[in-house]
């Protein structure tokens, strides 16, 4: 099943961190100004997960190994966790969000971090494709984070350009494997 520092394709532990984030209703807003996100309960099984990235990019050859899909936005855009980082636990991999347009882009660099960019008020969507978006804190998610985190709380806009800068061929290499 692999260990604690050996992430596998079998690996699909759904931190305790999502959990308690899944029962967290988030704040749409009456303009769609808030977050558009819900989290799943579990991870994607294997074979949605492989239907979905087949689907996604058009390439019948593709498996989904390599995320563990969480939760999507109110047009079925998804997030994941990459498993980017090999030797690494689920909780130090990069958040990832797949647009249902096909838009894509890196959201933070560990689930750590994930938690502080909510606790900033920003879903995936807003983090990854919403650059001008500005800080709309959330008490309750700062609390979540506050109890989880491994990382300093720094404001969401930092966290995502670090990540972005980190893995900034995402998107293209992502792009490279569609049909």
């Amino acid at each position: 099943m692999g260990t604690t520092t050996d992430v596998t394709a079998e690996d699909r532990r759904f931190p305790l961190a999502l959990a308690e984030v899944a029962r967290v209703e988030f704040d749409y807003g009456e303009e769609g100004e808030g977050v558009d996100f819900g989290l799943y309960e579990k991870f994607c099984s294997a074979e949605a997960t492989t239907d979905w990235l087949r689907q996604w990019t058009a390439n019948p050859e593709l498996d989904g190994d390599a995320y563990r899909v969480f939760g999507q936005d109110g047009n079925g855009g998804l997030a994941a966790l990459w498993l980017a980082r090999a030797g690494r636990p689920l909780s130090e991999q990069p958040v990832v969000f797949l647009g249902s347009e096909g838009e894509s882009g890196v959201v933070a660099g560990s689930l750590s971090d994930f938690l502080w960019v909510l606790a900033d008020g920003f879903g995936p969507k807003e983090a990854a494709l919403y650059e001008e978006r500005g800080s709309r804190p959330d008490v309750e998610l700062a609390e979540l984070a506050a109890r989880h985190a491994t990382t300093p709380r720094r404001p969401a806009r930092e966290i995502i350009a670090e990540a972005q800068t980190e893995f900034e061929t995402f998107s293209d290499d992502l792009d490279e494997l569609c049909r």
